[in-house]
């Protein structure tokens, strides 16, 4: 069996394409449903106004393994909102941690044993927006999802390269030097 997993966290961001507003930038927690992730993981299971939490399903009666549920990290103010999180993401994020899966990503041997919390961002424009490309936010909610999962696993970034890019990456918005 793979050594035990207590707490793994991860994000990634992924763009859309120009014109969208489809970026994807989850934030993933990873551990054993025994540890702090799992209980984290059982106390969501209540619902809180504006931000319903669900399961990633790749389809009805195909709950994704590891359990993985996934929030909102926007308040959710219509049913429009809830299709896009409830459809396109929540199969982008159940099919990016099932590959995770088949690629060795997550160990096969402990996926009854781990659980994923992922807080998922739409943003609100995708609502609004005629013209959204429902693949394009399928695609970077599918990218970030497995982005993110496997810098869980690996622990990264390092702390090597957080020390090394301390003065040359800034956040994208906001700048400390512009204030």
């Amino acid at each position: 069996m793979s050594e035990r997993i207590i707490f793994r966290a991860g994000e990634a961001t992924v763009f859309a394409k120009p014109g969208q507003f489809t970026d994807a930038m989850p934030e993933i927690l990873i551990g054993d449903v025994d540890g702090p992730v799992g209980y984290a993981f059982a106390n969501m299971m209540g619902q809180t106004a504006g931000h319903t939490r669900m399961f990633a399903i790749r389809a009805c009666n195909q709950l994704v393994r590891p359990a993985t549920i996934m929030a909102p990290k926007v308040t959710i103010k219509n049913s429009a909102t809830v299709e896009l999180f409830g459809g396109i993401v929540q199969s982008a994020t159940a099919d990016g941690v099932l590959d995770c899966v088949i690629e060795n990503i997550l160990p096969r041997d402990q996926i009854n044993n781990l659980c994923i919390i992922s807080l998922v961002w739409i943003d609100p424009q995708c609502v609004t927006d005629k013209n959204i490309d429902k693949k394009d936010l399928y695609r970077t909610n599918y990218e970030a999802t497995r982005l993110a999962i496997s810098r869980a696993m690996k622990n990264e970034p390092s702390l090597d390269e957080l020390i090394a890019n301390r003065k040359k990456i800034k956040h994208d918005m906001f700048d400390p030097e512009a204030v």
